[in-house]
């Protein structure tokens, strides 16, 4: 029998010996040449063996898939042993990979002395129990695994407080407890005069634990409703001076802070790890005509981002939804940019982010692979491709940022004479300037303004 391409694979017509075995991803294994690292390594690191099911997409998919979640578990500081994937066209609702297989990954556990297991997928409570049961080792999914590493890079208040409550959220309906130990009797005087027949369990342990988590998922939440005004305060003091506002956005570890370091000196945290920015950074600049605007360094984006964690840092993620410019960054060396720019379009149309105007930057050109630009190129002809680790292409970069800018609505033709000068200075400032001439009874100005400075403009001129 022939096998079926991926893209036609209907239920049930997967190869056989495709769905029998588990594949080996090769290169999951982390080496370290020093053998006194390792030995560090191994006495402070998690060993872990991850596990997939390829249910779309090509094998290469897949690969690059299983990569991404060895990237993200080194992140979070484990030891990644083995890799392995399995093909099926659906999960199994009980154990993830099926029955038969959870066998083999506890052989693989036992041959590398793993002590965790990470699956690339968010599983149920019941499948986590399962596995957990039948493993004998920890079993964390996609969704803790990235939960863990923002609980690891939050810095501020507010990204704490973010975290947590994602995490709560997550936690909730995953508490586990065995056996009749876990509940409370209730009797005598303490049974509120029910009497004989009327006593029993009260409340459980697992039951006070989620009404516990319940309590505090309340109190974070109004701890960022209180955040959530500050920022609002300070979001509508950038709109009264008028300054336009640009949201550096991607795939995380896209390069987004080497190249808001790159455009504006900022001296933010770089790191070559994923998440290694949570907190955003805002900075200002000015354009080659002395408009001020702003730049904010945001979160990056991953394939799944958690549901909850999208929730949670909605609070932060609103500078995206404000901005008038999105500069979407992606990674040209990465094996799979186009995807990573489908990821970050998804989860952009999730918070309502879909419609704002983009410009797309294509970073880390001196390591990509020509024929990939090209096809970057192809398929996105407005995008600007720049290096931030070596400084190309990021005069252009910075033209496309500064074209993109909204345009104020009114436009001016006025002589402002010499005594208003903090006017011209705020035309610099907050419109864009097409001309200006000093000639000998003021300075002439031609320039798209807005309303209100256009009005004190006009004033100024009479």
């Amino acid at each position: 029998m022939s096998r079926k391409t991926d893209e036609s694979a209907d239920i049930g017509e997967l190869d056989l010996a495709d769905r029998r075995s588990l594949r080996r991803v090769q290169g999951m294994s982390t080496e370290l040449e020093d053998v006194s690292e390792v030995e560090y390594r191994r006495l402070r690191l998690e060993r872990v063996v991850l596990v997939s099911v390829w249910t779309v997409g090509s094998q290469a998919d897949a690969d690059n898939a299983m990569f991404e979640l060895k990237a993200l578990a080194e992140t979070a500081g484990s030891q990644v042993l083995a890799g392995l994937v399995q093909r099926r066209q659906y999960p199994d609702p009980a154990t993830y990979v099926g029955s038969g297989k959870v066998a083999e990954i506890a052989d693989e556990i036992r041959v590398h002395g793993a002590d965790t297991v990470i699956c690339d997928g968010e599983l149920s409570p019941a499948q986590l129990r399962t596995l957990e049961d039948r493993l004998g080792v920890k079993v964390i999914d996609r969704t803790a695994l990235i939960l863990d590493i923002f609980a690891q890079h939050a810095k501020s208040v507010e990204g704490r407080t973010q975290v947590e409550l994602a995490q709560l959220n997550y936690l909730k309906q995953r508490l586990r407890g065995w056996g009749g130990n876990l509940s409370r009797q209730v009797g005598g005087r303490a049974s509120g005069g029910v009497g004989i027949g009327g006593r029993g369990p009260g409340e459980t342990k697992i039951e006070a634990d989620r009404r516990r988590i319940s309590h505090r998922i309340s109190v974070l939440r109004s701890r960022l409703r209180d955040m959530d005004s500050t920022r609002a305060i300070k979001r509508s003091d950038r709109l009264r001076r008028k300054m336009a506002s640009v949201a550096i956005i991607g795939y995380t570890n896209a390069g987004k802070s080497s190249l808001l370091n790159r455009l504006t000196g900022a001296g933010v945290l770089v790191e070559d790890a994923l998440f290694a920015t949570l907190d955003p950074t805002t900075r200002r600049s000015t354009t080659a005509t002395g408009r001020v605007f702003t730049l904010t360094d945001t979160v990056g984006f991953v394939r799944h981002l958690p549901t909850d964690l999208v929730e949670a840092f909605r609070s932060t993620l609103e500078e995206t939804l404000d901005a008038d410019l999105l500069v979407h960054v992606v990674d040209g060396s990465d094996p799979d940019p186009l995807g990573q720019i489908e990821a970050v379009h998804r989860i952009l149309g999730e918070i309502g982010a879909r419609n704002r105007p983009e410009q797309l930057v294509i970073n880390k050109i001196d390591a990509a692979n020509p024929d990939t630009l090209m096809i970057l190129a192809s398929h996105n002809p407005d995008a600007v491709f720049c290096s931030a680790r070596t400084g190309e292409g990021i005069d252009a970069v910075r033209r496309a940022v500064e074209s993109g800018l909204p345009v104020p609505g009114v436009e001016v033709e006025f002589v402002i004479p010499w005594t208003h000068g903090e006017l011209i200075n705020r035309v610099h400032k907050e419109g864009e300037l097409i001309l200006v001439e000093h000639r000998e009874n003021g300075t002439y100005i031609h320039a798209w303004v807005y309303p209100d400075l256009a009005s004190a403009l006009e004033n100024a001129s009479e």
